[in-house]
Order: C-alpha cells, then sequence, then structure tokens
C-alpha cells in the first residue's frame, strides 16, 4: 500500500483528555476504538486510528453542570462580556486552529474517507467562516450602537445569548457543518456542550487546548460517546436552552421528545434532504450533466444538499441517461491522496450493503443499471449506480439514500416532479435546467414556495456561506449562514426608559462610565 509519509498513521491517538469546566482532564474509563475503513496494508484490514472515551451519563451531567454555571442565569463572565472582548477570544481561538491545518486534514482523509483536496478545502472554508462570522458580528453590533426613540421612550436595543447549547454536528462534515453550529453560537455569549459527529472525531482532538487556553472556563464543553448515552440525559434535564444539531430528522425528534420544557427548548437543526434535479428539453446537456455528476456524486452522494433523484424530460431522457453513465463510469475510484480521485472509500461500515438493497429492491421492480461498473463492491467501496426507470414504490423513490446510487425519472408532463416536490417530507434545494424564460419563470414562482433554494443550471450546495441555508418541512429548523446563525442563536433584547430629565441624567452617566458591557454606544472598528 503506497501511503505518502506524511499521510500515514506511525503511531494511534488514544484521546485521554477532553475538555470540562476549562480544564483538560484525564480520562480514565471505558474506552472506544477507532478505526478507518481505509487499509494501510496490501491484503484489507481496517486501520486502527485511535481510541476516545466512552462517556455515559455521570460525566455528561458534569458538562452540563459546566456550562450552567459558566452561563450563571445570565450572570456568568462570558454571558456579560463585552463583545469586542468575546470577539478577541475567537480571534484566539483561530489563530491557534490554523497552526493545526496538517493534523486535521490527514484525520479528515482517515476518518471519513473526504479526498485531499475536499479535506483542505473543508478546513480553510471553516477558517473564513470564523473570520466572516467575526465581521458580521462586528456590523450587528455596530448597528446596534444607538438608542432609538418611539412615544417618548429610548430603546437601546442589542442581540443577546440564549442560554446553554447542546451542539451536535455530522460525520460528513465534521468540522466546517460542526463549527457552523459551534462560532456563532460562542460568539453570541451563548455556553456549549460538544460532542463531536460519530466518525471525524479524532479530527478535533488537536484542537482541544486551542478551546482551552482561548475561552473561559466552562464555555465550551468537549464530550464524547453515544448520543443515547450522553445528549439523552443532558436533555431530560430541561436545563439546555438550545438544541443545534445537522443530522438526521429522528435523532432530532427524539432529543427533542426528551426535554421535559419544550416552549423553553430552541431549535437550530439542519436535516436530511431528497434534492431534486428537474432536466427540461431546452436544457444544455454538457452543462446538465457535469453539474448533475458533481451533485449527486461529489463526495460519494454522502451530502445533504446532493441530487438524490434527476427528473429528465422524455424528449432527452435517451441521451442523458447515456451520456451521464457514461461519464459516471470514468470517475477515479482511490484512497483520499491519490492525484485526481473522485470516489473514495465509504466511512460508515454495513453502507454498501444498504446501498446494495437499495439497488436490489429498484431492480426486483423494474428498474436497470444503467452504467457498466454500476454496484461493483470491494471491502469499503459500492460504485455509482445509475438506476433508471424509478418508480415511486421502490426504496430508492423515498429514502434519502446518502450514497453513491442515482435514481433516475422520467416526464412529459412537469406537474409530475412538482407533485413529488409538493409530497416530499423535504424542501431544501431544487436544481432547474433549461433556458427559455417561458418555461422556466413559471416554475421558479412555484419552487421557491416549495424549497428554500432554487439552483438555475448549477447543483444544489451550501456556499457561498453568506447565502441563507435552510429548508421546509423535516429539511431544517432556522437558518444557517454567516448573516442568520448569529441571529438564530441570539434574541433581540433592550433597555428601556421614559424621556425626562431623571432617566436621561442616568442614561449619559450609564455610557460616561462605560461599566454596563450592555448599555455602549462604542464603535468597533
Amino acid at each position: 500500500m503506497n501511503i505518502p509519509t506524511q499521510y500515514q498513521i506511525t503511531k494511534p491517538i488514544h484521546q485521554k483528555t477532553y475538555l470540562l469546566n476549562g480544564e483538560l482532564k484525564t480520562w480514565t474509563g471505558k474506552t472506544s476504538e477507532v478505526h478507518s475503513v481505509i487499509s494501510s496494508t496490501v491484503n484489507y484490514k481496517p486501520t486502527l486510528l485511535g481510541s476516545i472515551p466512552y462517556m455515559e451519563k455521570e460525566t455528561a451531567m458534569k458538562a452540563l453542570t459546566a456550562a450552567c454555571d459558566a452561563y450563571d442565569k445570565g450572570q456568568g463572565l462570558w454571558p456579560t462580556m463585552k463583545v469586542a472582548d468575546r470577539i478577541v477570544c475567537m480571534e484566539k481561538f483561530t489563530s491557534i486552529m490554523k497552526t493545526k491545518r496538517d493534523e486535521v486534514v490527514k484525520y479528515l482523509m482517515w476518518e471519513i474517507g473526504k479526498s485531499l483536496p475536499d479535506s483542505q478545502k473543508e478546513f480553510d472554508r471553516t477558517i473564513d467562516y470564523i473570520y466572516d462570522t467575526i465581521e458580521e458580528y462586528k456590523e450587528i453590533d455596530r448597528d446596534s450602537a444607538k438608542f432609538s426613540k418611539e412615544g417618548g421612550i429610548y430603546a437601546h436595543i442589542r442581540r443577546g445569548p440564549l442560554g446553554v447549547v447542546l451542539c451536535l454536528g455530522p460525520y460528513n462534515y465534521p468540522l466546517n457543518e460542526t463549527f457552523a453550529l459551534l462560532i456563532p453560537a460562542l460568539i453570541m455569549g451563548n455556553t456549549t456542550i460538544f460532542k463531536p459527529a460519530k466518525h471525524g472525531v479524532l479530527l478535533i482532538s488537536p484542537l482541544l487546548e486551542a478551546f482551552q487556553e482561548s475561552f473561559p472556563k466552562g464555555v465550551v464543553n468537549i464530550i464524547y460517546g453515544r448520543g443515547r448515552q450522553v445528549a439523552t440525559p443532558i436533555m431530560q434535564s430541561g436545563r439546555i436552552d438550545v438544541l443545534a444539531l445537522i443530522g438526521n430528522s429522528k435523532s432530532a425528534v427524539a432529543l427533542q421528545d426528551e426535554h421535559p420544557n419544550k416552549n423553553r427548548l430552541r431549535l437550530v437543526l439542519g436535516l436530511e434532504a431528497k434534492n431534486p434535479a428537474i432536466i427540461l428539453p431546452d436544457a444544455d446537456l454538457d452543462l446538465t450533466i457535469n453539474e448533475c455528476l458533481a451533485g449527486s456524486l461529489s463526495f460519494n452522494g454522502q451530502r445533504c444538499t446532493a441530487l438524490k433523484l434527476i427528473y429528465v424530460h422524455e424528449d432527452v431522457k435517451d441521451e442523458f441517461i447515456k451520456r451521464f453513465a457514461e461519464k459516471v463510469d470514468t470517475l477515479p475510484f482511490g484512497n483520499p491522496w491519490d492525484d485526481g480521485v473522485k470516489l473514495t472509500p465509504l466511512p460508515e461500515l454495513n453502507k454498501t450493503e444498504y446501498i446494495q438493497e437499495l439497488i436490489d429492491d429498484a431492480l426486483d421492480k423494474g428498474a436497470k443499471v444503467i452504467n457498466k461498473k454500476g454496484g461493483e463492491t470491494t471491502e469499503n467501496f459500492i460504485f455509482p449506480a445509475v438506476l433508471y426507470p424509478v418508480k415511486k414504490n421502490m426504496r430508492v423513490y423515498e429514502e434519502e439514500q446518502f450514497g453513491p446510487v442515482v435514481p433516475i425519472i422520467s416526464f412529459t408532463d412537469i406537474n409530475e416532479p412538482l407533485d413529488h416536490i409538493s409530497d416530499s417530507n423535504y424542501g431544501q434545494q431544487v436544481s432547474l435546467f433549461g433556458k427559455s424564460v417561458d418555461s422556466l419563470s413559471p416554475l421558479i414562482d412555484t419552487l421557491v414556495n416549495l424549497v428554500c433554494r432554487v439552483n438555475l443550471n448549477s447543483s444544489c450546495q451550501r456556499g457561498p456561506d453568506v447565502f441563507p441555508f435552510t429548508g421546509r418541512k423535516d429539511s431544517a429548523v432556522a437558518t444557517l449562514s454567516v448573516h442568520d446563525a448569529l441571529r438564530s442563536f441570539s434574541i433581540r433584547t433592550f433597555v428601556a426608559s421614559k424621556d425626562n430629565p431623571y432617566n436621561n441624567a442616568i442614561l449619559e452617566d450609564l455610557l460616561a462610565s462605560g461599566k454596563s458591557n450592555f448599555m455602549s454606544t462604542d464603535y468597533i472598528l
């Protein structure tokens, strides 16, 4: 096995420390081994990457206590800190994080099988996201550095934290999407409990000291273990103010149900989707095929924004399917560090068996595998299968496959895909391919009422991060973006006083003294 020296696993990481109440504590309890499906030997064998603590309720509750104490009913150092000072802490964290790039990228490749360029992009995009968040927060604070007057009442309106946040990220973007929750939650003054994803957990290890050195005690608490062992008792306590989760809707519902005070619980959720493509008769097929290829099979289709169902008009069906299937078969498979690799090993155990189940079910009900390599299987991978014709009674039509299988449906009546999108449990995005304004206009006007992003002649995606990222129905709650996430993790709060000499003198003294971190008209440059 030819693995470049810089990416070799020379010594497993046995994660013996965890962050609790500002201290890197040593774990002496049970541990769980972390394996990669990528083999480092000629004869296939999963690679031992290390181990992590296997925590249960007792440690989880200690983390909860630390976060609650740090928030201290709104009196804690972090929630009452000046905005400028919280920004300094975040900038310190980011400067330390940047020094860990190579380590984090290496474990992104080994733990989840993400290619080297995509792993590097995930790290760099996360750094950019943090800096963009800092700049956006400054802008919010500048806009708030004033008093409004209405009906004889002065109001000083700012955004305040919500409280204690439980943060759970996904395995497919274990750094970027997790931090898209964690960073805005922190900078707005909330305290947090953070559990890394089931895959992509060791890549957090190089960042533990950065969290510990950059934030006051109890503001960030990092725990490990199974969700039912640690997240469930935390939710059952009723002391969590915000559940921030990117993952599966069933998991989100299960955790919500554990919370005894539903009206108190705020939700920031990025969930699954079944994003379709709609290909009209006048679509540019060269462009469409390339976009659908990237949209359906980037990172092996393991993205909530992936194209998971392709509707193609009967008039261009044959040409599209033939050319698309041929292109799929040209995608090179290999390990993440291989040059030009497009398809990589699947990180989840039994994922190949699940994808094969979807293929077999479709074949039993009349579909065919169109591409020659479709369904070819190795120990840790199944080659993408292009399925046609897909029907409503097939599992792959309804289920979010989250892997390398591409279902295709032909249509003559545009109401067929529109009805499916309307009836679907999901409503994140759609890709619309075509040219005629007369055809596109009514479709756009309808689709924007069914999903949250219509991608014209392009694949579905999350970025750029300044754009809203959300969904309807079971696809999301709240909105994530550099701009919106800061609002999702905060609430407008203000101080009001009647316009009279007595109150106005007090307001002037408050501002002149600088003793209140909230009552301030300071302008952050």
